[in-house]
């Protein structure tokens, strides 16, 4: 009995020993489907929207310059308070030859040092300066508002280049969806065209013209592979996720967006593109400028109070008697009357740049217009293509049906065969690329407007 349960237990060793190996092949397997899985994340296009603006560092350099804008401001602010100072200073004078004598009375002796100390405080405020003071803040104003238009811009363009990396991942997809199709049709004809080889109903030749098309698919496979490695790289980088997540995408909603007159989209362009804004306050800053540039003709007026600690003694605590405090109170009349001369070309170069801010928005005008219709061009070209496609991949369709009814019938060669599948093959990734163009084209448009964040 005892001999029995010892073999019984030696037997179960083994069994275990045998059974290790592919149980941590096992359980290795389900931990790397476990760290795959977790790598895998699937976005909608809003939310990878969402997700790029709030990780984009530039977005937060954006808000930097707004702040940094903003700070210019509070300070061409400030300059229009009141300033003031305050100083105590000591001064001990040494006097090594201290008598004096002055014809013939007696020498005058002074004392061998003297101490004294000096307190002041003073407080000016400028009254009338031209309204320099006014233009600087006006033109810092026009500055933060600049700054906000800028970020307003930068989270439009991170915004398309995110659905821009967005759709093409898709276009990736969709054509790998694809190719895995017709690679399951093309298997299947490998197989029968195999079988009918061993019946000896067709030739050896027409295998390999099915094994050929295969490996050309397969071909277009590994470089779509490629191209979907870069696109999901560049997308994490957009997102700010782990450069290792494979992204996956959710189904895009078809674009079949009627639209309206080309002059409409042109006219809402012009009332939102942040370009005609920026342009319109550099113009208003120009302005201000020439203000500011003509006013340093204008005289200054400024009130100033002062006061005075003045003591003699060696003693820095005031003692009745030995200290005075003067104090002061007075206006300051001011005026350089040599920007008579000095000033005129100055303000001619303040209109200079005026006159270029102003063309400038004519040519940002006429970019913008240009902009506008070529997007517009572009999203109507590519919803006549979707429809075109269909047709045809329905015409494609129709052809591969009759030549595989052929083929079967061996009516028809394996290359009318393979050539009509690869017809529709293409056909088929043709319609899934025009129908992504036609997102990202619907897009172009939106950001050619204005209108993309909004």
């Amino acid at each position: 009995m005892k001999m029995d349960t010892t073999t019984n237990n030696l037997q179960k060793r083994r069994l275990f020993k045998a059974l290790l190996p592919g149980l941590a092949a096992v359980l290795l397997t389900g931990g790397l489907l476990n760290t795959a899985a977790a790598q895998d994340r699937t976005l909608s296009l809003d939310e990878a929207i969402k997700l790029g603006q709030e990780n984009s560092k530039t977005l937060k350099l954006s808000q930097a310059k707004i702040d940094q804008a903003v700070s210019e401001f509070n300070q061409a602010k400030d300059k229009a308070l009141p300033t003031g100072s305050a100083s105590f200073a000591y001064n001990r004078a040494q006097i090594p030859a201290n008598t004096l004598e002055l014809g013939a009375g007696d020498p005058i002796h002074l004392p061998t040092h003297a101490d004294a100390y000096l307190g002041i405080a003073s407080l000016s405020e400028t009254i009338f300066a031209g309204n320099r003071l006014k233009y600087a803040r006006q033109s810092t104003d026009l500055l933060v508002q600049v700054a906000k238009l800028d970020a307003d811009k930068d989270k439009e363009q991170i915004t398309y280049d995110i659905v821009n990396a967005y759709y093409g991942l898709y276009k990736v997809l969709q054509s790998q969806k694809v190719i895995d199709e017709n690679l399951k049709t093309v298997d299947a004809q490998i197989k029968q065209s195999q079988r009918f080889f061993d019946q000896g109903l067709v030739t050896k030749n027409d295998v390999l013209r099915f094994q050929l098309q295969r490996a050309n698919i397969e071909l277009n496979g590994i470089d779509l592979e490629s191209n979907r490695k870069v696109i999901n790289f560049n997308l994490n980088i957009l997102l700010g996720l782990p450069e290792g997540v494979r992204l996956n995408i959710d189904q895009l909603s078809p674009n079949d967006q009627t639209l309206g007159p080309l002059a409409s989209y042109i006219d809402t362009a012009m009332a939102n593109r942040q370009e005609v804004k920026q342009s319109d306050l550099r113009t208003q800053a120009a302005e201000v400028n020439i203000k500011s540039v003509q006013a340093n003709l204008s005289p200054t007026l400024a009130a100033s109070v002062g006061g005075y600690y003045v003591d003699v003694s060696a003693n820095p605590i005031p003692q009745s008697g030995k200290f005075i405090t003067p104090l002061t109170a007075g206006l300051t009349f001011a005026w350089k009357f040599d920007g008579l001369w000095l000033n005129k070309n100055k303000v001619a170069e303040a209109k200079v740049q005026r006159d270029q801010s102003v063309i400038s928005k004519g040519i940002i005008t006429d970019n913008i217009k240009n902009e506008v219709n070529r997007d517009y061009l572009s999203y109507t070209t590519a919803i006549d293509k979707i429809k075109l496609l269909q047709t045809s991949i329905a015409q494609a369709g129709e052809n591969n049906k009759i030549l595989q009814s052929k083929y079967q019938s061996n009516v028809a060669s394996a290359t009318d065969r393979a050539d009509a599948e690869t017809l529709l093959y293409q056909a088929q990734i043709n319609l899934e690329l025009a129908k992504a163009d036609a997102g990202l084209a619907y897009y172009n448009l939106l950001k050619s407007t204005g209108k993309l964040t909004k």
